[in-house]
């Protein structure tokens, strides 16, 4: 009698071909946010709640790229945007007022490097899939710290917590709404006089107001002067966050959560 064959390995690519079949795993999200608050630094954890609840809004996303002119170029081309942010003499070229010199400042001064986010996402996952929504959603990725810049929100607690509202809002990943609205709900408890809730709220329609940033040529936005990308893209300046001080939002720790 023959041997049964060997089952097959799973297919890394299979989540992508049923895009109906992508589910929210809530459970998982819960856990990987528990980790996450008791351990702050333990950043892999917010790919884990996003990757979670992502559920259809990588292949809306991308669908809507195709769309887009502009956004259908870009996934036409497929390029991987960390490489060109890898390239020190590129950024090195632009205005210290421009998107690209904000950026570049950006980095020098959280100390940040455009591999970081890349090292973070790997963690505990596969090599990068050869798939047009796994592209999107690395392309999400790498503009992240981008949208940090152009939104005007920092790497405090309370800034990160506004800027996935604002993520939420542009992309409809509910990943990105759990971690705002459970970043709002630890920081209140931490500090009450913090309008946390108020400021993340005010992050989400400022991302409902704007142009759809996914499908940009961040290129040549990196040419822009900043405060004419602002206005030209719609994104609102962030008042009930700003309406912290700097010193207020750079004690939060989250440690309400521990």
């Amino acid at each position: 009698m023959p041997s049964p064959a060997p089952s097959a390995a799973p297919d890394p690519l299979r989540p992508f071909l049923r895009p109906e079949t992508m589910r929210i795993r809530p459970l998982r999200a819960l856990q990987a946010f528990g980790r996450l608050m008791r351990d702050k630094e333990d950043t892999s954890q917010v790919f884990q709640i996003t990757s979670a609840l992502a559920g259809r809004s990588a292949a809306k996303g991308y669908r809507r790229m195709l769309r887009d002119p502009e956004g259908a170029r870009q996934a036409y081309l497929a390029g991987e945007f960390v490489d060109r942010l890898r390239d020190a003499a590129w950024l090195a070229q632009f205005p210290d007022d421009s998107v690209g010199g904000a950026y570049r400042a950006f980095l020098t001064r959280n100390g940040f490097d455009p591999d970081g986010l890349v090292a973070i996402s790997a963690q505990g996952s596969n090599p990068p899939l050869p798939h047009p929504r796994a592209w999107y959603s690395r392309r999400l990725r790498d503009i992240h710290d981008i949208w940090h810049v152009l939104t005007g929100y920092d790497t405090d607690a309370l800034g990160e917590a506004c800027l996935v509202a604002f993520s939420y809002a542009q992309t409809g990943s509910l990943g990105f709404a759990a971690i705002g609205l459970g970043a709002a709900r630890v920081i209140e408890r931490e500090d009450r006089g913090v309008p946390a809730l108020k400021a993340v709220l005010e992050g989400w329609r400022n991302g409902r107001r704007a142009a759809w940033l996914p499908a940009l040529d961040y290129e040549a936005l990196f040419a822009e002067p900043l405060e004419h990308a602002r206005a030209r893209l719609g994104i609102r300046a962030p008042a009930v966050y700003a309406s912290v001080p700097e010193p207020r939002r750079r004690a939060l720790t989250l440690r309400a959560a521990a």
